[in-house]
């Protein structure tokens, strides 16, 4: 698995680095003393300081931290297996050349009011949040300082279940906002792969980032990286235990509520959601 660099690490280091590494994989941490003295930035930019890591390669920005703790993680976990709705028959399937195959995963989808997502040829409407992931959404806003109005819910019940290369570049989703992945159950690899330096008449050679998504943890995916970046969570047969992951994301709708309209953690679901 490959180390990360921190947050705090100064820009102008940043290009000295990755000119003297070109581009490779493995990253280094910065001394205590330079995460002491960028402490202040780290602040402005997130409303709830957490540990970040910075992961930078040729187009791709991303941040990622430890959200929550074990305990808590497995609570979350066992919370969403009886919570979560998974879709069905078609709804589980993609379109792929005018043909519907079945996804190698579970998935579902929850937030505002009237949100529709399309990926794929299918369209999902939004279920109202859960309690655990409107407390999940409220940890990530906290975390990050953004208001994500969507989530998608991918279950992998063990390592042959997968998910192959492909950016989150839908027309629904807002270019501006970053995606934010939490990651519960077993750790599974996580890999980017450059849109220019991907199958046999790859047009350049540019080394995939390569990184392990641990139980508790929040990947940020951040503006321009799903415009040059394709990502994927390859199957792994050593693998034999569940995990949940949430890709919380901005629709833009029309339909969108205002963030008053949100139901709020403490207000009780109706039976219908």
């Amino acid at each position: 698995m490959d180390s990360f660099v921190t947050q705090t690490k100064k820009r102008s280091e940043w290009s000295i680095h990755w000119e003297k590494e070109h581009h490779c994989k493995k990253f280094k941490a910065c001394d205590e003393e330079e995460g002491e003295e960028e402490e202040s930035s780290i602040e402005e930019e997130f409303s709830h300081p957490l540990p970040w890591k910075k992961i930078e390669a040729e187009g791709l920005d991303c941040d990622y931290a430890q959200l929550f703790p074990k305990d808590e993680a497995d609570r979350l976990f066992k919370q969403l297996e009886e919570e979560v709705e998974y879709f069905t028959d078609e709804m589980a399937q993609v379109r792929v050349f005018g043909k519907l195959h079945s996804v190698p995963r579970k998935q579902a989808t929850y937030g505002d009011p009237g949100l529709m997502y399309t990926y794929s040829g299918v369209h999902h409407l939004a279920r109202p949040w859960t309690p655990t992931l409107e407390y999940i959404h409220g940890a990530v806003t906290k975390a990050t300082g953004r208001t994500f109005n969507f989530v998608l819910v991918n279950r992998y019940k063990d390592g042959s279940d997968h998910i192959g290369e492909h950016r989150d570049d839908e027309k629904d989703l807002d270019p501006g906002f970053p995606i934010a992945s939490v990651s519960l159950g077993a750790a599974r690899d996580f890999v980017f792969r450059h849109g220019e330096a991907r199958g046999r008449n790859a047009r350049r050679q540019v080394d995939p980032v390569r990184l392990e998504l641990a139980h508790g943890s929040l990947l940020l995916m951040n503006p321009p990286t799903n415009q040059h970046w394709y990502h994927s969570l390859p199957a792994r047969r050593r693998v034999l235990t569940p995990r949940i992951n949430l890709t919380f994301r901005h629709i833009i709708s029309p339909q969108a509520p205002g963030p008053s309209q949100r139901p709020r953690p403490s207000q009780k679901l109706g039976p219908s959601q």
